[in-house]
C-alpha cells in the first residue's frame, strides 16, 4: 500500500513494519497496532518506537517474517485523530556520475562527510583537502574517498581513541556499510580482526567486502539503509539496528566526561571475553 492512515495519538517516531504472516500472527489482535489490509505476501502495520521491540517479539514468537522495517514520514493530518503517511522515508542515494558537475562533485563530498563521520560538524580546518582534490580530479573512487575519511585522524579521535572497540565496530558498520551488526558473531570477527592485523585491515574490511560493493560499488556514497530482515536476525540484532538509529537530527558523537555514549550494552554484543570494553 501506498497510503497508510492512522491514530495520531502516538509520539512522534513512528516505524512501518511489513511482515509476511502466518496464520496465527494474520489472526492476532494487535492491540497497539494499525493493521492494514492484508496483501497476498504481506502486510504493514505502524508502530510507535517505544513499543517496536515489544511488537517485534510478539511477531517472532508466532512466526511471522519481518521483512522490512522504515521510519515513516507523516505527509499530512486530516483532522486531529488521523494522520495520513503517503511512504515510508527512504535514503537518499548520492552517486558521481562520470559527467558531475562541479556542484555535484561537491554534493558527494559534502554527503560522504556526513555519513563517514555520522552527521557530526566537520571544521574546514579538519577536512582532507588532498583527497578532495583527488576525487574532483577523478583520481580516485567515491570508495576511496570513503576509505581516505575513515582512516584518517580526525576519524580515529572522533570515533577510535575516546570510545570502547565495540562501540568503534558498531560504529563502522554504520558508517561504512549502512547498519548495524547483525549479531554477535560479526562482533567477534571485526574485534579479531583489528587486534590481530590493525587498525587500517579493519577499515578495509568494510570497504573492500562484498557487501560494499553489492551495495555502493565505486560511485555512491553509503547511506543508512534502513532495517531489512536477514536470515538467523535475532530479536537482539533488531534491537541494536535502533539504537544506532538516530535520525538526520542526531549525531554519533556525544560527549560526556566519560566519552561517547554508548547505545548497545557490550554484554549485548560479545559474551566472548576478547572484547576490549
Amino acid at each position: 500500500m501506498n497510503v497508510l492512515t492512522g491514530s495520531n495519538q502516538r509520539g512522534s517516531k513512528l516505524f512501518k513494519v511489513t511482515i509476511n504472516p502466518t496464520p496465527a500472527v494474520t489472526h492476532h489482535e494487535w492491540p497497539s497496532l494499525d493493521t492494514y489490509e492484508p496483501s497476498q505476501n504481506s502486510y504493514s502495520l505502524l508502530v510507535p518506537l517505544d513499543r517496536l521491540l515489544s511488537e517485534m517479539t510478539q511477531i517472532k514468537n508466532k512466526g511471522g517474517r519481518i521483512v522490512e522495517i522504515v521510519a515513516a514520514d507523516v505527509a499530512a493530518t486530516t483532522d486531529q485523530s488521523t494522520v495520513v503517511f503517503e511512504s515510508a522515508a527512504r535514503p537518499v542515494v548520492t552517486t558521481l556520475w562520470s559527467k558531475a558537475s562541479e556542484q555535484d562533485v561537491q554534493a558527494v563530498i559534502t554527503a560522504a562527510y556526513k555519513q563517514v563521520f555520522g552527521n557530526t560538524y566537520v571544521l574546514e580546518s579538519e577536512r582532507l583537502v588532498s583527497a578532495e582534490s583527488l576525487l574532483r580530479n577523478r583520481s580516485i573512487s567515491v570508495r576511496d574517498f570513503v576509505r581516505f575519511l575513515a582512516k584518517s585522524d580526525l576519524y580515529k579521535e572522533r570515533f577510535f581513541s575516546c570510545t570502547s572497540n565495540n562501540r568503534f565496530i558498531e560504529l563502522n558498520f554504520k558508517h561504512l556499510l549502512g547498519r548495524a551488526p547483525y549479531n554477535q558473531s560479526e562482533i567477534v570477527e571485526h574485534l579479531d580482526r583489528y587486534q590481530a592485523q590493525g587498525y587500517e585491515a579493519e577499515i578495509d574490511s568494510y570497504i573492500d567486502s562484498d557487501e560494499y560493493s553489492a551495495a555502493f560499488g565505486d560511485t555512491i556514497v553509503p547511506y543508512y539503509r534502513g532495517f531489512k530482515s536477514q536470515n538467523g536476525q535475532t530479536i537482539a540484532g533488531f534491537e541494536r539496528m535502533f539504537r544506532l538509529y538516530r535520525g538526520d537530527a542526531g549525531s554519533d558523537t556525544n560527549l560526556n566526561q566519560t566519552g561517547q555514549v554508548r547505545r548497545v550494552d557490550p554484554k549485548k554484543l560479545l559474551r566472548s571475553g576478547r572484547g576490549i570494553v
